[in-house]
């Protein structure tokens, strides 16, 4: 019985890990845009992590041009991100995953 626990809960937490490569990379890298410099537009202006997912939840929530940080060129070729279906603990995983694959924090020498 503690065995069938143990494995259902490894199987919820790698599906829940993996949200980011499904949902997120998936439309992602058919841009000519790689992710990361998303991450560090966002890093850039908002500067700390809880900040910066904050504002990345807010945005992904409710896409609007004037919540955007991307530039106005970006905008007019590809337009504003659809809202997601995702639910905010889906993005708040989601979030935590993007955000362990491009800090920098920690990894500069």
């Amino acid at each position: 019985m503690v065995k069938v626990i143990i494995i259902g809960l490894c199987l919820i937490l790698q599906l829940q890990a993996s949200v980011y490569k499904q949902n997120c990379l998936s439309c992602h890298n058919k841009l000519p845009v790689s992710i990361d410099k998303f991450f560090y537009r966002y890093l850039l202006t908002y500067s700390s992590q809880a900040e910066l997912k904050k504002q990345m939840l807010s945005y992904l929530q409710n896409p609007k041009k004037k919540k955007t940080i991307m530039p106005e060129a970006f905008i007019s070729r590809f337009g504003i991100k659809e809202k997601t279906y995702l639910s905010k603990e889906e993005l708040k995983s989601a979030l935590d995953e993007y955000w362990e694959e491009y800090k920098v924090f920690g990894k500069l020498e």
